[in-house]
């Protein structure tokens, strides 16, 4: 910072310390930042697609080929006559593998009907793909090594004949001997005679079930180097060009739109003073300006006109506006930090509880919202959930919504079913409900032993399930009337049976009923399809991909009613 006031500094230092050097420098600095960040995010968002994509195509081929050779050839004899050859030799045989005399021990085998067959099949995957290679290979626990049966490898230095063997990792043969069927099969690793690989593929089994050996295909990672200094070379030129182009034309339309006028009003703001200092009883210093940039600029160059004609009353009307808005915004905030604070908010919810997982959230349409969710131990083995969703919006709609949320939660502590919930609750806010509120309910209670779950509807949307390996799907139930509706209501129960690794998705009106630019509503069917774009992840993630897919389709649309959202992942009674 400068020591000299303006008034004392030359005009070099005044261009120097201006206005329009200082957002300049910002906005080079600002976008120099983003660009970094950009670039931090931008790579590694494209060394993870890239490695999924090696990933994929390295799995996706091993697959292929694996229901071929099947069909083809006795993999399970040719399999089983060279490891039987690789265990009967000693373990300084063993050492010189890749020699002839090791690999005359294999000859007949080499030499083998089934043996030519599958290397020809292989051979052709190899030639129509880009992997590196595609072999049929043995994971060896007892001598930690990777048996090869077949290879169609034909390049320098990489050709691998039965019985050829090389050292693997415990941890790499975890990876596949212990693969449970799900994601695809892979592992990154450095071999000896190798650059670094992805290495893919599927098991083959006998009619026992048993592993006989492995597909394989390998992809080098020497293409992901290349890849990344070719991108970050055109990022940052893109980069540096783009921030030099940004900070000369958004300086130049500031100076234009903004240090401009403030110069102008600076300049009238300082006659002004030196005219009230002499007495002078002109009045339109600011009226005169006549800027017109349509902005705050403008509209400071009006309010100090009218500032001009009545100070005295502007400074008296402004001051009271001033307190009342800073009353009201203080008493909002404290209302939305109540409101947040009476739903559980802490995940996870139960980290002592490995039998289930549950996430929940719940974004207002306003400051404060009528949407609730809950979740309560009943005991210790029953787990209360409920969804609810309150007719209107704002302060009268939060308050409602706090009544009802600690009513359910304590006619559930004392043992009542669903059913039995709902009805109390109802008949308590129907005694006492001139304005006529109401409330939708959906209140279930699982038993983590069983995974059953029993429950009743007031009125609120389906529920959506998922079964362990299928897919999100509405479930259809019967609703009862709304809670606050009618006195003497009556509600009926239901039951959904989790096994473990099943979840249950809750939601409010605010997410199918969520509105685009083009009044168009997010609808049932696109909630289902983010559900299902990740239906195994965790309840959090789940969460996070339906919000996505929201914000996604309504962008800058404004929000029109709350948004409440809660999933639970059922994991099985725990011993």
């Amino acid at each position: 910072m400068p020591e000299k006031t303006v008034r004392e500094m030359t005009a070099m230092e005044r261009k120097h310390y201006s206005l329009e050097a200082r957002m300049f420098h910002s906005v080079e600095m600002f976008s120099a930042v983003l660009g970094l960040v950009a670039l931090l995010i931008g790579l590694g968002l494209y060394v993870y697609a890239l490695l999924g994509q090696y990933v994929g195509e390295a799995f996706g081929l091993a697959r292929s080929a694996s229901m071929v050779i099947e069909q083809v050839a006795d993999t399970e004899t040719l399999a089983g006559d060279v490891m039987a050859v690789y265990r009967a030799l000693s373990q300084e045989e063993r050492a010189g593998s890749r020699t002839e005399t090791y690999r005359a021990n294999y000859a007949e085998i080499s030499s083998g009907e089934d043996y030519q067959m599958l290397r020809t099949v292989l051979r052709e995957f190899l030639d129509s793909s880009d992997v590196n290679d595609i072999f049929l290979a043995v994971y060896d626990r007892e001598t930690s090594s990777l048996v090869y049966i077949v290879d169609p490898d034909e390049r320098e230095g990489h050709i691998c004949y039965p019985g050829d063997w090389e050292p693997v990792s415990e941890k790499e043969l975890n990876t596949f001997l212990s693969w449970d069927g799900t994601g695809k099969l892979h592992y990154f690793s450095k071999r000896d005679n190798f650059a670094w690989l992805c290495t893919a593929g599927v098991p083959l089994r006998n009619d026992a079930g048993e592993i006989i050996g492995f597909v394989l295909a390998d992809v080098s990672l020497a293409e992901v180097g290349s890849g990344i200094k070719s991108f970050l070379i055109q990022y940052v030129i893109g980069i540096a060009v783009a921030t030099l182009l940004i900070g000369y034309f958004l300086t130049r339309h500031m100076k234009k739109t903004l240090v401009q006028p403030i110069n102008e009003i600076a300049e009238a703001a300082h006659t002004y003073a030196q005219d009230k200092k002499k007495g002078e009883p002109r009045s339109d210093y600011f009226a005169m300006l006549n800027i017109r940039t349509g902005d705050e600029v403008e509209n400071l160059s009006l309010v100090l006109a009218d500032m001009e004609r009545d100070l005295t009353e502007y400074e008296e009307n402004l001051t009271k506006i001033t307190a009342e808005k800073e009353r009201i915004g203080t008493e909002l905030a404290l209302a939305t930090r109540i409101q947040a604070d009476m739903l559980p908010n802490i995940f996870p919810a139960f980290p002592e509880r490995p039998d289930f997982d549950i996430y929940a959230s719940m974004d207002p349409a306003k400051e404060v919202g009528g949407d609730f969710y809950d979740f309560f131990l009943i005991d210790e083995t029953h787990l209360g959930i409920v969804m609810a969703d309150v007719s209107g919006k704002g302060v009268p709609a939060a308050l409602f919504m706090m009544i009802s949320k600690i009513l359910v939660q304590n006619f559930a502590m004392t043992g009542r079913s669903p059913a039995q919930v709902l009805q109390a609750v109802n008949d308590q806010i129907c005694s006492n409900n001139r304005e006529e509120m109401f409330v939708t309910i959906w209140f279930g209670v699982l038993d983590t032993e069983t995974g059953i779950i029993t429950a009743a509807n007031a009125g609120h949307e389906y529920p959506v399930l998922m079964q362990a390996g299928g897919q999100f799907e509405l479930v259809k139930d019967k609703h009862g009337f709304v809670i606050g509706g009618m006195d003497g209501m009556r509600y009926k129960e239901y039951e959904l049976t989790l096994t473990p690794g099943s979840r249950l998705f809750l939601y409010t009106d605010g997410v199918p009923e969520a509105t685009n630019a083009q009044r168009e509503m997010f609808g049932t069917d696109r909630m289902l399809d983010a559900l299902n774009e990740a239906p195994d992840a965790a309840p959090e993630m789940i969460l996070k991909n339906v919000r996505k897919a929201v914000d996604g389709f309504v962008k800058d649309a404004e929000q029109f009613d709350d948004l409440t959202m809660l999933c639970v992942e059922y994991k099985g009674a725990h011993s």
